[in-house]
């Protein structure tokens, strides 16, 4: 893959965002972040997959890459970008607008190579959705994520979170998102983030029919394998239950932690 030598750099705005995350993170609750991502791929181009259990995730996934020293690019439901003040700020960030369910929605990943290919970290959620596993381990995942590192040749990174759930509900009414902002205030979970070493990708051929499925696969065997060791007390099933998240198995992914 040709990097430019002049990649993509984190406007001020954005940086200063992060930063914002964090702080926001400490108010609600322990941020700990495991794992790193090695220093010759901070600046991209690079693609980082990560696990989504909350509406709070990004801004968890926001510090959590802070502290690692990377500013991605992040894939994020165009319903953001579409808000009165959120989204002028999402588009001056650099991130890149996904409009699931439309026609259109093929466009984001072309926009995603783009980025990749001029140097960017792009952040994304394989699983396409929050999941509703009932265990809240990752679901089968769409090949969004395959598709984009067969076609930029960046590497993979898979980043597992676990405790965003804790602070925001899966229904985002006002009532709900105060409920749980109190809640966390309160309470302070840990919110654990791990960086897991690269997704080994090189001996798919993408031309092979199925090849985006085995590699999808891959990786979120990969980010399940780095969240079993962030709820290790939580082996089966969530402590804190979500009344307002429902279960769906229907996208259910056979691997389970091993041990």
């Amino acid at each position: 893959m040709n990097t430019p030598t002049t990649p993509w750099r984190a406007p001020l705005l954005w940086r200063t965002a992060q930063l914002l995350a964090r702080g926001v993170v400490g108010l609600l609750g322990r941020l700990e972040v495991t794992g790193d991502v090695p220093v010759e791929l901070r600046h991209g181009p690079l693609i980082l997959a990560a696990n989504h259990i909350s509406p709070f995730d990004p801004v968890v996934l926001s510090a959590a890459c802070r502290a690692r020293g990377v500013a991605p690019r992040i894939m994020a439901t165009g319903g953001l970008f579409r808000a009165p003040v959120v989204g002028p700020l999402m588009r001056r960030a650099g991130h890149i607008r996904v409009d699931r369910g439309t026609s259109s929605v093929h466009q984001a990943l072309d926009v995603a190579a783009a980025a990749v290919a001029g140097g960017s970290v792009v952040l994304l959620y394989p699983e396409g959705r929050i999941g509703l596993d009932p265990g809240m381990w990752p679901e089968r995942g769409k090949t969004g994520a395959a598709r984009l590192a067969f076609a930029s040749g960046a590497p993979v990174v898979p980043v597992a979170q676990w405790g965003s759930h804790e602070v925001l509900p899966y229904r985002t009414t006002p009532a709900e998102v105060l409920r749980g902002i109190a809640r966390a205030v309160v309470r302070r979970p840990v919110i654990r983030v791990r960086f897991g070493t690269p997704v080994v990708l090189s001996q798919l051929n993408p031309g092979t029919p199925g090849a985006a499925r085995r590699a999808t696969d891959r990786i979120i065997d990969a980010i399940t394998d780095n969240l079993a060791p962030l709820r290790p007390d939580e082996p089966y099933w969530p402590r804190h239950v979500d009344p307002s998240r429902p279960a769906d198995t229907a996208r259910s992914h056979r691997r389970r932690p091993r041990g």
